[in-house]
């Protein structure tokens, strides 16, 4: 029987890495998504086991499964840990004037650029007492938020198909034609590039990069060649040393250009390819902070793109 001693707040952990491990599949990527390591995630998860007296992960097989044991715990876990962070929500909403924890996820190409004015407003105008932030993709926003391990979110993608979320505007922006300084071949055309240099682009397992290769699709252009990475600064460093050209919005062009990168930016010689990013947040759960991040968040991006990408990059945002 299960020693009711056990179910502590490090049992309330182990069941939060048993989730991410059951919905990714794997044991490293669930812990990375929680910032644990793959030896620290097996530890949560032999923790259970021995704490239910029961294996609810089959080690046998590759990729490992769930046992009956263990998707009855999967189903069990995910009610527990949705409301407690219910309670927690309610609580936090009754009787206090600021929010005492925020959990955001934060698109990881601009998480250096944002991240010092977040919590400055969140820890000055609404009394945040504890802070933490998660960059990455917008995949792993989508998991936080549906997991309910984050409050807020600022992403490319704006959970559309997700009930019970409040939604605030940042900015949307053009991508933009980057080659490497130093090229001095035609830029008319993509076809006409790829004749001198390879197409280097975001994974197809980031938003981007499926965006990218779908819009691509859509224009009949299929690169002869093509380097896939998944993130930003991996894309332009490869293009800043002339290993091929990319296409990039201003805000993943922010960190390249605070590098000084050796990037030449031009107009893409293409219609109708931008991306849009959101301030998503659970609705009513965070008084009027996301909207506020959304506020400062347009703001701050403004500001560093046009000192840092300049004035191409200031032309290819929204004036709204």
């Amino acid at each position: 029987m299960l020693d009711r001693r056990a179910l502590s707040p490090g049992m309330i952990r182990s069941l939060e890495v048993f989730v991410a491990v059951a919905e990714t599949g794997q044991m490293r990527s669930g812990g990375r998504l929680l910032g644990l390591s793959q030896s620290a995630a097996s530890q949560h998860i032999a923790s259970l086991e021995t704490a239910f007296g029961t294996q609810l992960i089959d080690r046998s097989v590759r990729p490992a499964r769930l046992t009956h044991a263990g998707m009855r715990l999967h189903n069990r876990a995910q009610k527990i840990l949705h409301a407690l962070s219910d309670m927690e929500s309610e609580l936090r909403r009754v009787g206090q004037a600021s929010i005492s924890l925020l959990r955001v996820g934060i698109q990881a190409s601009i998480a250096t650029t944002l991240t010092p004015a977040l919590v400055a407003l969140a820890q000055d105008r609404f009394g945040v007492e504890d802070m933490t932030l998660h960059a990455g993709q917008s995949g792993n926003h989508e998991h936080l938020l549906r997991t309910k391990q984050a409050d807020l979110a600022i992403t490319s993608n704006p959970f559309l198909d997700m009930d019970g979320l409040e939604r605030h505007h940042i900015l949307k922006e053009d991508y933009l034609l980057v080659l490497p300084g130093n090229y001095d071949g035609p830029a008319d055309s993509l076809e006409a590039i790829q004749d001198h240099l390879p197409l280097v682009r975001f994974g197809d397992t980031t938003n981007a990069g499926r965006q990218i290769a779908q819009h691509l699709r859509r224009l009949r252009f299929e690169p002869d060649k093509v380097i896939q990475a998944d993130r930003s600064s991996m894309v332009t460093s490869c293009v800043s040393a002339g290993q091929g050209f990319t296409l990039l919005t201003p805000t993943l062009l922010i960190d390249g250009m605070v590098e000084n990168m050796n990037l030449r930016l031009m107009e893409l010689p293409v219609t109708g390819l931008s991306r849009t990013l959101t301030a998503v947040a659970r609705q009513g759960e965070l008084q009027d902070l996301p909207k506020a991040v959304a506020e400062l968040s347009k703001q701050t991006l403004r500001d560093h793109i046009a000192l840092h990408v300049g004035e191409i990059g200031s032309e290819s945002l929204d004036q709204a």
